[in-house]
C-alpha cells in the first residue's frame, strides 16, 4: 500500500504533533501510522505514540529513515497520569504543542443484550473518554499559545447501523463527534479547531486481525467482497485515505474549518441500501 504522490512538504513546518495509536496491530500501515508519517513528510515533529511501544518504534523508524524528526513514546490513552506526563514533556522539549491527532479506537461485537454492561463501558471509554483525557490535556497548552488543532477519528458505525451489531463501539464513536463539536464550539475563540475524519470500509491491518479474533464476518475475502458490494466506489479505502484527510485539517488549508465531520468513505454513507 503505497500513498498517492501528492506533494505536502512544508505544510505542516514548525509545528509539534502527537499522534496516539500510531503503531499498527500487524505489519503493514494502519491509520496511526500513515498519518504519522505523513505528518513528518510535512514538516511536523512528531510525537509517536502507541500503548504497544515496540509497534510505536516501528513507525518512528520509518519516520527517521525518511531523515523526519519524531520523539517515541509508550501511552495508554485511558491513563490520565500518563497522558499528562507526555503532553508536559512534549512542551518542555519543543515549547508547543500544535496538533493533537487522536487514533485509537476499538470494537467489540454484540448488541445490548449478549453484550455485558462491563464491556459496553469500555467501549464508551476507548472510543470516547480516551479523547476526553487527551484533550483536557492539550487543550490548556494549545490556549496559551492562541492556536491548535484537535483530530478525532469516528466512525460510520457511529452514525449508522452496518448490519452488525456493536452496540458500544458505535455508542462511543456516536458520543465522539458530539464531544469533538463541543471542543470546537467552546474554544474557536481561542484559535483551536476540532474535527472528526469519519473513516469507511478501510483495508488496514486491524481488519485482517479482527477476523482472525472475532471470528463473526466471513474471511478477507468476504470482507473486500462486501466493500465491491455496498461501497460506491467498489473498493475499501486504506490508511492513507485517512491520512491525508487528517493532514488537511491539520493544516492552515483548513483554517476556516471546524465542529464538523469529513467523511471518507468512498461514498458509503450517501447510499441507502
Amino acid at each position: 500500500m503505497n500513498p498517492p504522490d501528492m506533494p505536502v512538504t512544508g505544510r505542516l513546518a514548525g509545528r509539534v504533533a502527537l499522534v496516539t495509536g500510531a503503531g499498527s496491530c500487524a505489519p503493514g500501515w494502519g491509520n496511526g501510522r500513515a498519518t504519522a508519517v505523513l505528518f513528518s513528510r510535512a514538516g511536523a515533529h512528531v510525537v509517536v505514540t502507541d500503548r504497544d511501544l515496540p509497534a510505536a518504534e516501528a513507525t518512528a523508524t520509518l519516520i527517521r529513515e525518511e531523515g523526519g524528526a519524531c520523539d517515541v513514546a509508550a501511552l495508554d490513552v485511558l491513563d490520565e497520569e500518563e497522558t499528562n506526563r507526555i503532553v508536559a514533556e512534549t512542551v518542555a522539549r519543543h515549547g508547543r504543542l500544535d496538533i493533537l491527532h487522536c487514533n485509537v479506537g476499538r470494537g467489540a461485537p454484540g448488541g445490548p443484550i449478549e453484550m455485558s454492561v462491563e464491556t459496553f463501558r469500555a467501549q464508551l471509554d476507548i472510543n470516547c473518554t480516551s479523547v476526553f483525557i487527551g484533550s483536557k490535556a492539550v487543550l490548556p497548552v494549545m490556549v496559551r499559545q492562541g492556536r491548535g488543532v484537535i483530530n478525532t477519528v469516528g466512525s460510520i458505525g457511529g452514525l449508522r447501523h452496518l448490519g452488525h451489531d456493536h452496540a458500544g463501539y458505535s455508542a462511543g464513536k456516536a458520543a465522539l463527534v458530539q464531544l469533538t463539536r463541543q471542543i470546537a464550539v467552546r474554544h474557536a475563540p481561542d484559535g483551536i479547531r476540532a474535527n472528526t475524519i469519519i473513516p469507511g470500509m478501510m483495508d488496514t491491518p486491524l481488519i485482517a486481525h479482527r477476523i482472525a479474533r472475532q471470528g463473526n464476518r466471513g474471511d478477507a475475502n468476504a470482507i473486500q467482497e462486501e466493500a465491491r458490494r455496498r461501497v460506491p466506489m467498489g473498493r475499501r479505502g486504506d490508511a492513507w485515505d485517512v491520512a491525508y484527510a487528517a493532514l488537511f485539517l491539520a493544516s492552515d488549508e483548513a483554517r476556516y474549518i471546524t465542529g464538523t465531520e469529513l467523511l471518507v468513505d468512498g461514498g458509503f454513507m450517501s447510499k441507502t441500501v
